[in-house]
């Protein structure tokens, strides 16, 4: 996976879904496009986590 940011793997996620909410893929596709989809799920969830650390500390320094 080559994902630079949060936006880009978020839109190949949302590509993703609709691939397999079409049901035209085969067993071997889907099964490639859920592993695919599980990473960047991971990747989104950490930079989401990290936002939200950097959030509450400079939120903490603030006060």
């Amino acid at each position: 996976m080559n994902t630079e940011s949060y936006k880009q793997a978020y839109e190949r996620l949302q590509k993703i879904v609709s691939q397999i909410e079409s049901g035209e893929l085969d067993i071997d596709q889907l099964a490639d496009m859920i592993k695919e989809a599980n990473k960047l799920i991971a990747f989104c969830e950490e930079k989401l986590t990290k936002a939200d650390e950097e959030i509450k500390k400079l939120s903490q320094e603030k006060q």
